[in-house]
C-alpha cells in the first residue's frame, strides 16, 4: 500500500468543534472484560493503546444504561454508579493521555438473548416482549418503563460528558432494545410506541436521542449506531427503498443526531443495486445522501472474512484497504469504523499508514479470550 493510495484515510475530519485527525474509527466491540460491570486498569490500558496507535476516534464497547435488565452478560460494562463512572474515568484519561478521542457506546440490550446463559436479576425487556417473531423473552415495556429508559439513556449521556468524552454514540442497531423497536417483528406494539410504518416505530429512538441532546447539550456530537441486519435475522431490512430510508432517519437526524453509524456487514456491498448497480453506495453512502449527515462505514474492513464467520472459528487475514480509500475520497461516506482488525492489533492504524502489510496481524477467534 503506497502513501498516495491511503491518504484519504489520513486526513482529518471535524464535526462540531471536534476534530479527528483522520478518518478511522475504532468500532464498537463487546469484550465482556468488566468484572460487575466496572472497567478497570486493563481495559484503560487496552484503550489507551488504540490511542497510541492513531486511531482517529475509539467508541467503547457497549456500555450499559441503568436499568434493571440493560445487558444480556454479566460482565459488560455499566454507564452509572459511582465505581463504573469512575473506571471509565480512568479510562478516558488515559485515551487523552496517548493523544486519543473516545466516546462510549450506550446500550439497552433489550430482549436479546446472551451468548453465556447468563440471565439478569429482572425480566429481560422490550416493546412487546419478543426478542424477535415468535421469539417470546421477558416483559412488554410499559409506558413508564419507556420514560424511565428514555431518562436512562439521557443520564448516561450526560455522565459521558461530565467525564470528559468528546463524543457519545447510541446504539440503535444489530437488534437491541431500539432497534427492537424499529423492527416490525419484534415491535407488535399498538399504542404510540408501535405502528405499521417504520417511521411510527421510531418513535421511541426519537425520545431517547432528543433527551440526549438536551443532556449534552448542542455542542457535543452524538453518534447514532443503525443496521438494516439483525442478530435474529441476518436478511432483515427495514428500509427497502431510499425513501423508506430517508423517512426513518431523517427525523432521527432533526432530533439531534450528527453521525449516523450505519453497519453492514462487508462495506463495500451496495445497499440499493437495483437502484444504482453492484458498484453503487453502500449503507453508509445512502444515508448520508437521504439525511445529508456525516456518516461512519463499517464492515469487514482490512480483513479477508467477514465478521459473522469469526464467531464459528474462522481466522482472518490481513488485507489491503485501497478500495475502501478510494471510496473515502469520493465522499462517499465520511469515516470507516475497524473492529476485528483493531481487536488483533492495536498498531493497524500506523501499519497502513506507514505501508507495512507484512507486519500487520490476522485476527485469531481467540484473541476473544483476553485484552490485547
Amino acid at each position: 500500500m503506497s502513501q498516495a493510495a491511503v491518504d484519504p484515510l489520513f486526513r482529518p475530519f471535524t464535526i462540531k468543534g471536534l476534530t479527528l485527525k483522520n478518518r478511522i474509527v475504532m468500532a464498537p466491540m463487546t469484550r465482556t472484560f468488566a468484572p460487575e460491570g466496572v472497567p478497570g486498569e486493563a481495559n484503560a490500558a487496552y484503550y489507551r493503546r488504540r490511542a497510541a496507535g492513531d486511531v482517529g476516534l475509539i467508541l467503547s464497547e457497549g456500555t450499559v444504561i441503568d436499568r434493571p435488565a440493560s445487558r444480556n452478560e454479566r460482565d459488560i460494562p455499566s454507564f452509572f454508579g459511582e465505581a463504573a463512572l469512575a473506571g471509565w474515568r480512568g479510562v478516558i484519561d488515559e485515551v487523552h493521555a496517548a493523544g486519543g478521542r473516545m466516546g462510549p457506546q450506550i446500550w439497552h440490550t433489550g430482549a436479546t438473548h446472551g451468548r453465556s446463559g447468563w440471565n439478569p436479576p429482572a425480566p429481560k425487556e422490550s416493546p412487546s416482549g419478543l426478542n424477535g417473531p415468535g421469539d417470546a423473552n421477558g416483559v412488554a415495556m410499559t409506558e413508564e418503563d419507556i420514560a424511565d429508559t428514555v431518562a436512562a439513556f439521557a443520564s448516561a449521556a450526560a455522565s459521558a460528558k461530565v467525564l470528559g468524552f468528546d463524543v457519545v454514540e447510541l446504539h440503535g442497531a444489530h437488534g437491541y432494545l431500539i432497534d427492537q423497536f424499529f423492527w416490525q417483528g419484534s415491535n407488535e406494539r399498538t399504542d404510540r410506541y408501535g405502528g405499521a410504518t417504520l417511521a411510527e416505530r421510531s418513535r421511541f429512538a426519537g425520545e431517547v436521542v432528543a433527551a440526549i441532546r438536551e443532556a449534552i447539550g448542542p455542542d457535543m456530537p452524538l453518534i447514532l449506531r443503525v443496521s438494516q441486519w439483525k442478530q435474529q435475522d441476518y436478511k432483515a431490512r427495514l428500509a427497502p427503498t431510499p425513501a423508506e430510508l430517508e423517512a426513518w432517519l431523517s427525523p432521527l437526524v432533526d432530533a439531534g443526531v450528527d453521525v449516523l453509524h450505519c453497519s453492514q456487514r462487508r462495506f463495500w456491498d451496495p445497499e440499493f443495486p437495483e437502484i444504482d448497480g453492484e458498484n453503487g453506495l453502500n449503507f453508509a453512502g445512502w444515508a448520508k445522501k437521504v439525511t445529508g449527515a456525516a456518516t461512519i462505514s463499517v464492515g469487514s474492513v482490512g480483513l479477508s472474512g467477514e465478521f459473522l464467520a469469526s464467531f464459528g472459528g474462522e481466522t482472518s487475514s490481513p488485507v489491503g484497504v485501497e478500495r475502501l480509500a478510494e471510496r473515502l475520497e469520493r465522499e462517499e461516506f465520511d469515516l470507516i469504523a475497524v473492529g476485528r482488525a483493531l481487536i488483533a492489533d492495536p498498531d493497524w492504524v500506523s501499519k497502513v499508514r506507514a505501508g507495512e502489510t507484512e507486519k500487520m496481524k490476522s485476527f485469531d477467534p481467540a484473541s476473544l479470550a483476553e485484552l490485547v
